[in-house]
């Protein structure tokens, strides 16, 4: 993580960004809710982060960005049904966390302020 760190650095923060969450879907068998709110400003911040790791030489994920929290790795009808109505109240996100999960456990390997 300290390559990470270092290459994020300059990386200028954003400010809060206001997010919420709604909806649901899934990615095979893992269930996610939906991110909305202020995405075009997420994005750009992404693109910030992506374009500083791609500086450093670190490998950058070619993958679609889609915002979204995970809720389950098992498939349930009833809780995907119920999470599609949802409709969460918004809050601003105020830090960016580097999380490294080994195995089951998840662990906040770095963390930086958004606020400037």
């Amino acid at each position: 993580m300290p390559v990470v760190a270092a290459a994020l650095a300059d990386v200028p923060p954003p400010g809060p960004i206001t997010l919420r969450l709604a909806g649901a879907g899934r990615f095979g068998s893992v269930i996610w809710a939906g991110v909305h709110g202020e995405l075009e400003r997420l994005g750009s911040f992404r693109e910030d982060v992506r374009r500083a790791l791609a500086d450093a030489g670190l490998p950058i994920d070619a993958r679609p960005f889609r915002p979204h929290l995970t809720i389950s790795y098992r498939y349930d009808r009833r809780l995907a049904t119920l999470l599609d109505g949802y409709s969460g109240p918004s809050w601003p996100v105020t830090e960016f966390a580097l999380v490294d999960s080994v195995g089951g456990d998840y662990l906040r390997a770095w963390s930086r302020s958004l606020c400037p």
